[in-house]
């Protein structure tokens, strides 16, 4: 867990710096759309994530790397498909430049082939080369996007800077990343992925609903205002990743599936109070770090946060249905993210409101994820 752990925080702690040039050098209008395209990104890259889950699973039971690959290829054919007839849709609803919206949609194949081979390395239980491409691929994000802001361009070109650099560390992935004979035979189609899919749409949906809302809702200084916020959630949120990434194997095993469910849970709620409360100290630093013009969000940061660490609880129940096949407990997420887009549309109008609805629905729906989850883990 230690070496993943470094490896996520270096891949996130890359990720989030990546916000602070962007929210000084684009501005808040300009900010607020390059932050909105990312969570357009998050969502479309959802298969990467699901397959990721799919590929270890069927490691752990024994499943070839040859097999798997072919369908990392097929996955990332049709999640390129969508991206190129999504585009134009999401620019619309969006309000942003085709070019920018195309730069963030056209790294989701890629991310598909770079889960591919992240799956062969968790579902192997090779964690200290798994950690090495998590890093890699935050630099290979982050890095280029950087050396583009610097130069003065705007959110479609740091965007496809991020786009190319990602491709290059899925390349170094794949060379790196050694085949390995199955013990079982069959096949494993893309509808498997889809079903899993659909399991984390519903998580990443969630995670971005708010964000696209307030871009779309909110005048543009407050969207601005909650761009900013949102980094405190998708820190809490994917911060304890690497404890789902090292105990989704035991997940996926039957006779150790229950006690690897309690550890993550514990672990995760465990590190989401440590980050909300290190989001109410840190608050008063946003205006040092961001500007003055984000100061109004820091009392809220922790409200940012608490949804963040909610969803990451939500998270590691949802990893423990995909991992041994138990999809319908995904209709808990989907319900919430019905009530909470219906809340946003209808009652919020305000920044507060907003956090305060994503927030409230987040926790609901860990909570009874995880008291469905452990119920009938406990009677396995």
């Amino acid at each position: 867990m230690t070496y993943v752990t470094m490896g996520s925080m270096a891949a996130n702690a890359a990720s989030y710096l990546l916000h602070l040039p962007a929210s000084r050098l684009l501005g808040v209008g300009g900010y607020a759309e390059f932050a909105s395209l990312l969570a357009a990104q998050l969502v479309l890259a959802v298969p990467a994530l699901a397959l990721q889950s799919v590929v270890a699973r069927e490691v752990v039971h024994g499943r070839g790397s040859t097999e798997l690959r072919t369908l990392g290829y097929r996955s990332a054919a049709l999640v390129a498909v969508i991206a190129v007839l999504l585009a134009p849709a999401v620019a619309w609803a969006l309000d942003t430049g085709v070019l920018a919206t195309a730069s963030a949609l056209v790294v989701a194949p890629v991310l598909v082939l770079l889960a591919t081979e992240q799956g062969l390395l968790q579902g192997s239980g090779r964690f200290g080369r798994l950690s090495l491409v998590l890093a890699a691929a935050g630099l290979g994000k982050v890095a280029p996007a950087v050396g583009v802001l610097v130069l003065g361009g705007g959110p479609g070109l740091v965007l496809a800077a991020s786009a190319l650099g990602t491709a290059v560390v899925a390349l170094g992935a794949r060379l790196a990343t050694s085949a390995t004979e199955g013990s079982r035979s069959g096949s494993t189609g893309v509808v498997v992925v889809l079903r899993a899919s659909q399991v984390q749409l519903a998580l990443i949906a969630m995670s971005a609903v708010d964000l696209f809302l307030a871009k779309a809702l909110l005048d543009l200084e407050q969207a601005g205002l909650y761009a900013l916020g949102a980094i405190a959630t998708k820190a809490a949120f994917w911060l304890p990743q690497a404890v789902g990434v090292v105990l989704y194997p035991r997940m996926a095993n039957p006779t150790e599936s229950a006690a690897a469910l309690r550890s993550a849970l514990a672990v995760v709620a465990g590190l989401g109070a440590v980050l909300v409360l290190g989001a109410a100290v840190a608050a008063p630093l946003v205006p040092l770090i961001a500007g003055e013009d984000y100061a109004p969000v820091q009392e809220y940061l922790w409200i940012f946060a608490l949804q963040g660490a909610c969803l990451a609880l939500l998270q590691s129940g949802l990893l423990w249905a995909i991992a041994g096949n138990r999809m319908s407990l995904a209709l808990v997420a989907w319900a919430g993210l019905a009530v909470e887009v219906v809340l946003l549309l209808t009652v919020a109008s305000t920044l507060v409101q907003f956090v305060v609805i994503a927030a409230s629905v987040a926790a609901v729906c860990a909570f009874v994820v995880g008291a469905v989850a452990l119920v009938g883990a406990s009677r396995m």
